[in-house]
């Protein structure tokens, strides 16, 4: 789960002038100026998270607490049900889910994880869209929403992450993927999710703004630990399969069309109480059942030049209406090559060839699984 840029205002996050004297290369991005790359450059940054570990500022997303008014934690989980065609009230204390926000015609107006904290839930949603989140948030009934203002977030990635983090807070070390706990380092309480956006294992870290900079001086400190710009974390998130927003997925598309029909469990398709009673659930709820027309896939170019967005896709080497265009491309460092993917008809068969136009020529592409990488989350 991500953001793209649509805001105009410029924000920065508490690690600016830390990024600034690591080197990073700062660009604007949706309405923050965020590190892209650091000297050490988007290829080697995304190849030494997939070996070590990466830590990335991702402080530009946003944290909202959602309490119920009346002191009990169901109210909120049934108000949040409302707007997210997920198991809210099924998520036991300590623990995070994946889920969407849906408009009317069931398309997907973002995506975000949220977290049972025992009296409120955290929910972490993408910075381009946050605000637009929290007032559709505040539309609830019998809960208070409340921004978090005063924290950063991060997120440390990679096979070593765990080892890391543990000689600074020792109890992650027993943490499942998915886990979300409260944890302390040097007097900060530290809001710990064992979870990430890279198919890596790792963590993300709601740190109090006042300590930001010394946690992740602290982190640096360890050898294995290296600062990741958005360039490795979007060919890393790619890599893994995983939707961007805006991109991959946006209010015209739907959940089954984003391949992510997954995150709405059976308690909420049929039958019971809580199924449907979501914006949009007679169109989700029809389409997961009768199964998409298109569908997200991955794709697999052949040679090394990478398909990026807006490419088209074409069943034939020539003639022919295209069946799609490609919405998230680009070289995966750790595939050895080129990975994309695109909405196409879902009745494709794996290992089957399409085409992408390239400079006004028709490549063949096979049609990939997805993901490209084989995640190694702690289960």
């Amino acid at each position: 789960m991500t953001d793209d840029p649509r805001r105009t205002e410029s924000r920065k996050t508490g690690l600016y002038d830390l990024h600034v004297s690591l080197g990073a290369r700062m660009v604007p991005f949706a309405g923050w100026d965020m590190p892209v790359q650091f000297p050490m450059g988007v290829m080697a940054e995304h190849l030494h998270t997939r070996a070590q570990a990466g830590l990335f500022d991702v402080s530009h997303m946003g944290q909202v607490l959602v309490t119920p008014r009346d002191g009990n934690l169901e109210t909120a989980a049934l108000a949040l049900e409302s707007l997210i065609p997920a198991d809210v009230l099924g998520l036991p204390e300590g623990r995070q889910r994946y889920g969407l926000f849906t408009n009317d015609a069931g398309g997907i107006l973002d995506d975000l994880m949220f977290a049972n904290r025992g009296d409120h839930f955290l929910l972490v949603v993408n910075a381009a869209c946050a605000d637009q989140d929290i007032a559709h948030l505040q539309t609830m009934e019998g809960v208070v929403v409340t921004p978090v203002t005063d924290r950063g977030l991060l997120a440390l990635q990679g096979p070593l992450a765990a080892e890391v983090l543990a000689r600074l807070v020792p109890a992650v070390a027993d943490m499942r993927f998915m886990d979300s706990q409260i944890h302390g380092w040097d007097g900060a309480e530290l809001w710990i999710s064992r979870s990430g956006y890279t198919g890596e294992d790792g963590f993300e870290i709601s740190v109090p703004e006042a300590r930001l900079a010394d946690f992740v001086r602290a982190l640096l400190d360890q050898p294995e630990v290296a600062p990741i710009g958005l360039g490795a974390r979007d060919s890393l998130r790619l890599e893994a399969g995983m939707p961007l927003y805006g991109h991959d997925m946006d209010a015209a598309v739907t959940p089954a069309q984003a391949a992510l029909g997954w995150s709405i469990p059976k308690a909420r398709r049929t039958g019971g109480a809580r199924a449907g009673g979501f914006p949009g659930a007679d169109a989700v709820l029809a389409e997961l059942a009768a199964g998409p027309a298109t569908t997200r896939r991955g794709l697999r170019p052949e040679g090394r030049a990478p398909i990026r967005e807006g490419v088209a896709i074409y069943a034939e080497a020539a003639g022919g209406a295209s069946i799609g265009q490609v919405s998230s491309g680009g070289f995966g460092p750790s595939v050895g090559g080129p990975v994309a993917m695109a909405r196409l008809p879902a009745d494709l068969p794996e290992g089957a060839t399409v085409y992408a136009e390239l400079r006004g020529k028709r490549v063949p592409v096979a049609i990939a699984a997805l993901p490209f990488v084989t995640p190694s989350y702690k289960r």
